[in-house]
């Protein structure tokens, strides 16, 4: 059974846009709004060159990195061809326009300062 912890309302979060979470020394967790009002929650890292993917700009279900323009799937994390890699991916819950991520996975999920996957 997943223990959820609040974030914020969805309202906080801009559309086309995220939010970040920090996470004491760990590398932050980024809350992604999407035009549909879908959200997702990703490392805020690229895999490529380790970009903050919070600053991005979303469009459909993705990201474009501002670093180098890689486009990273929101849903998995992964960079779309030709580039490869993948972020970690966090579980989001919204429930009457709260969002809520896994707490258990924001403790456990990519602990590392320099946000590589642990």
């Amino acid at each position: 059974m997943s223990n959820w912890k609040s974030i914020c309302r969805i309202d906080d979060i801009p559309v086309l846009g995220a939010r970040r979470v920090a996470r004491g020394q760990a590398t932050a967790v980024a809350v992604f709004r999407n035009a549909e009002d879908k959200v997702f929650a990703l490392l805020d890292r690229c895999p490529h060159k380790g970009g903050p993917l919070s600053q991005g700009i979303v469009f459909g279900e993705s990201v474009a990195c501002p670093l180098h323009n890689w486009t990273i799937g929101l849903a998995d994390g992964c960079a779309k061809a030709p580039d490869a890699g993948c972020t970690t991916r966090f579980s989001v819950k919204v429930d009457n326009g709260v969002v809520h991520l896994d707490r258990d996975e924001l403790d456990q999920l990519a602990l590392d300062p320099a946000g590589q996957p642990a």
